[in-house]
C-alpha cells in the first residue's frame, strides 16, 4: 500500500481524502492529430510541395513530375500507475479512498501524455527517407533557430504582443492553411506578461483580461492552453510554443486503461491500476514555432 496513506486516518481529523492541487488530465490531447498505432513504431507518410510546369509546345510530351514523399517515425512507450488500498486502511478511514486514488492515477496519465506531446513539439523529430531511398534512411530534424523560433534562450523579455505577431507571421510565411486550428501553450507568467504590456484602455488588454477570466480562450488567432509542464532552463527562460493542429501527431497504441481489482497475492487489497502506450512526433517544422519567454523574478 502507499506509505502515505496514514495521513488520511481518522485520527488526523479528516473526513475526506482531498486531492492536492495538480493538473487533472491532458490539456493538449485535443489540440493535436491522433493516430492509432499497431506495433512499436508507426510511419506516417507525407507529400511535399509540387510544382507545375508551363506548357510551351503543342502536342508535346506529357511532363513527368516526381511528387516529393517523406515520412515521420513515431515510437510508442508504455506508462503505468498502480497503488494498493488494504481493507484495514478502509476500516481506519471514514471513506473508501479508492475513487480518489483512481482520480490521482488518471491525472498522472494525462500529465504524462502532455509531457510526451511537449517533448515532441520542440525536440528532434525522426524522419525516414521517401521513395527514392526506399523509405529506410533515418535521420532527425530539429526546429530551425531562425525560421521556427521567436526570441532565444538568452531572451530578456517575456511574452509580448510583438512575439505573438512574429509567431503568427512565421507560420503564415510557411503557407500553413489558415483553416487549420492554431494553438499556443504558455505558462501563467506569460498571461501576466501580456497584461503588463498592454494599456488598460486598449482592446488587446480587454481581450487578454477576458482570456484570464476564462470568458474567451483565443487571441490573435491562437487558442491559448495554459500548462506548467513547459520546460524552463537555468536562465529562467521558459520554452513556449505555437502550432497548427496537424503539425503534431499523438500516436495511441493503447489508450488509457483503468482496472480496479482485488489482489489475492496482496491480502485481497484493492489495486488501482492505469496504463497506456503512447508516443508523439512533430510532423512538420513549418507548423510549429517555439517562443522563448523570460521568467526572471522581479
Amino acid at each position: 500500500m502507499s506509505t502515505q496513506v496514514n495521513t488520511a486516518f481518522v485520527q488526523q481529523y479528516s473526513a475526506n481524502v482531498q486531492m492536492l492541487s495538480q493538473q487533472m488530465g491532458s490539456r493538449l490531447r485535443d489540440a493535436v492529430s491522433i493516430e492509432n498505432v499497431v506495433g512499436q513504431h508507426a510511419f506516417i507518410d507525407q507529400i511535399g510541395k509540387a510544382t507545375a510546369v508551363k506548357r510551351t509546345t503543342r502536342h508535346g510530351d506529357t511532363p513527368q513530375m516526381d511528387t516529393p514523399h517523406s515520412r515521420r517515425r513515431l515510437s510508442l512507450d508504455s506508462y503505468e500507475y498502480a497503488d494498493l488500498v488494504d481493507d484495514q486502511d478502509k476500516v481506519r478511514m471514514l471513506i473508501d479512498p479508492t475513487s480518489s486514488y483512481a482520480r490521482a492515477a488518471a491525472a498522472a496519465m494525462g500529465r504524462s501524455m502532455d509531457e510526451v506531446i511537449i517533448s515532441a513539439a520542440t525536440g528532434a523529430a525522426t524522419t525516414n527517407g521517401g521513395v527514392e531511398s526506399g523509405g529506410v534512411a533515418s535521420s532527425t530534424v530539429s526546429l530551425d533557430a531562425t525560421n521556427n523560433s521567436v526570441g532565444s534562450s538568452s531572451s530578456n523579455d517575456g511574452l509580448t504582443i510583438a512575439k505573438l505577431r512574429e509567431a503568427m507571421r512565421k507560420i503564415d510565411l510557411n503557407d500553413v492553411d489558415p483553416s487549420i486550428p492554431r494553438y499556443i501553450a504558455v505558462g501563467p507568467k506569460q498571461i501576466e506578461d501580456l497584461l503588463g504590456t498592454t494599456e488598460v484602455t486598449s482592446s488587446d488588454f480587454n481581450t487578454i483580461k477576458a482570456l484570464v477570466q476564462g470568458d474567451v480562450d483565443t487571441f490573435m488567432g491562437f487558442r491559448f492552453i495554459m500548462t506548467n509542464l513547459l520546460s524552463i532552463d537555468s536562465n529562467d527562460i521558459r520554452k513556449c510554443f505555437a502550432w497548427a493542429e496537424d503539425g503534431i501527431t499523438l500516436g495511441v497504441g493503447k489508450d488509457i486503461m483503468a482496472r480496479i481489482d482485488e489482489r489475492a497475492d496482496k491480502g485481497y487489497a484493492t489495486q488501482v491500476y492505469y496504463c497506456m502506450d503512447i508516443g508523439a512526433v512533430r510532423m512538420e517544422e513549418a507548423k510549429v514555432c517555439q517562443i522563448f519567454c523570460d521568467e526572471t523574478p522581479d
